[in-house]
């Protein structure tokens, strides 16, 4: 069994719901693994912080119902218990008009949303309330949600927000006459904020008081939660051993995947199918290290905060040279928003400074107020790095920047995921070893295309070009 914690809407509380839980149960010294629905980076960074376990991303736009069972399955049974957090409100999804009948059950109404998971893993849902502006009305809202779809499980609520014991009082008063249990009442605490900025929340690598929050988390999910009830819906019933690692048949690739402050966004399904192909993953930081991994044949820049972190990669100069070296020479290197970003000529702040990039793309990503966020249906108009021409594949777009001069040679055409207003014309190929895009891509139903990665990678080891440059003596550490 599992279960999936869901909002009446976004923004009530249901990442602090779930950290608390998740914080308690690892406190106990307990196996649990974690998913998040949605394309969401930054939420399984906190899981993973407190559960010691990648989350996993159940994302049916991204990937497909099938894949998302497949994931689900495959990790939830190697653990005791399970927890699901859900995305933005219960019922909250997308139109599936685009999407291949081949990927889609017929008759899905809100695709990829919760209820979405929820009916298709069968799992029962714990249902978040922000209280803090409601009394009687709960009971109304409470039955709305219950009632809306007969085929999701409401197992229980939480009350968030509450402002005191006499508030609790007329909300348990008004939800008598339902016959679904309050699992968790959480007062107003305000001592328990975790930070956020322009794309969310702050990333677990820069809050130096997260262990205490921690702490208060799970003293929270220890004293606010009914775990009688609770806990036989997060248990596992069958546990299996993890599967032993197959051995590769080819030479092992050297990826170097740039990971610090500011590229950390990454799906772990991503990471785990590079290394199943053949890979191996050299983990590096462009911030702090002074020259690049030796004897890497290939690139992964993911997302993250590189507009935060401007000026210290601009003065890590020799790095960035590296960089360019190595893509000039051919190197197979794939630059997903932040990733792209690094690699443009210059950033552009939100104080309006400009900051040298690493400058293999002639341009500049310039920061504004202005949020670019969807799902992406995508068309690659030629052959390139990971997908050939004609393809089509699903992704993800959540910048606040921009660039100034587009791509002569874009790698895609753009629509909107639920219908077929065009976006644009998108992200680079130019020199043909690059494959930069502001479009994050989950490949867990694509395997061909980290495949595709890794084969040339493979190939560039073979000629080894750079050889000798990558393996100069390392640049001193200052």
């Amino acid at each position: 069994m599992a279960l999936i914690i869901a909002g009446e809407r976004s923004g009530v509380g249901k990442t602090t719901v779930t950290l608390a839980l998740l914080s308690y149960l690892s406190k106990r010294g307990l196996q649990v693994q974690s998913f998040k629905v949605g394309p969401d980076y930054i939420d399984p960074m906190f899981h993973k912080y407190v559960t010691n376990r990648a989350c996993r991303n159940l994302d049916p736009v991204l990937t497909s119902e099938s894949y998302v069972k497949k994931c689900f399955y495959k990790y939830s049974r190697l653990s005791e218990y399970t927890l699901i957090e859900g995305v933005m409100g219960l019922f909250d999804g997308v139109k599936t008009s685009p999407l291949p009948l081949s990927l889609v059950r017929r008759g899905v109404d809100n695709f990829a949303s919760t209820a979405h998971i929820a009916k298709l893993l069968n799992l029962p849902v714990l249902l978040v309330i922000d209280c803090s502006r409601l009394s009687g009305s709960v009971a109304a809202i409470v039955h709305g949600y219950s009632s809306f779809d007969k085929d999701i499980q409401i197992a229980g609520v939480v009350l968030n927000r509450v402002g005191s014991d006499r508030h609790l009082s007329l909300l348990k008063n008004s939800l008598q006459s339902l016959p679904i249990p309050i699992i968790g009442v959480l007062k107003r605490q305000d001592n328990i904020t975790i930070r956020d900025r322009h794309l969310g929340l702050v990333p677990t690598a820069e809050i130096p008081e997260l262990n205490q929050l921690i702490d208060k988390l799970a003293n929270l999910g220890e004293n606010c939660f009914d775990w009688e009830n609770l806990l036989p819906l997060l248990q596992n019933t069958e546990i299996s051993p993890p599967s032993p690692p197959s051995s590769p048949t080819h030479s092992l690739p050297k990826i170097a995947v740039a990971y610090d402050k500011a590229f950390n966004f990454y799906y772990q399904d991503n990471l785990d199918l590079l290394q199943e192909l053949g890979a191996e993953l050299i983990f590096w930081s462009p911030l702090k290290d002074k020259n690049l991994p030796k004897d890497i044949r290939g690139m992964y820049f993911g997302g993250g905060f590189p507009e935060v972190f401007a000026q210290q990669l601009a003065e890590n100069n020799r790095t960035r040279d590296a960089v360019k070296a190595a893509i000039v020479s051919g190197m197979p290197t794939i630059a997903e928003c932040g990733g792209l970003m690094y690699l443009c000529e210059q950033i552009v702040d939100m104080n309006g400074k400009s900051w040298e990039m690493v400058g293999v793309l002639p341009t500049k990503s310039v920061m504004d107020k202005r949020l670019t966020l969807g799902y992406r249906r995508a068309t690659a108009l030629q052959d390139s790095l990971l997908v050939d021409a004609g393809k089509t594949i699903y992704g993800h777009e959540f910048h606040r920047s921009s660039l100034i001069v587009d791509s002569d040679k874009p790698l895609y055409q753009t629509y909107r995921f639920d219908c077929d207003e065009f976006m644009g014309k998108e992200g680079w190929n130019s020199p043909p070893n690059i494959h930069a895009s502001y479009i994050h891509m989950h490949w867990g139903n694509s395997r061909e295309i980290p495949q595709k990665f890794v084969d040339k990678c493979r190939v560039f080891d073979s000629l080894g070009n750079v050889k000798d440059y990558l393996n100069l003596t390392p640049f001193p550490s200052p």
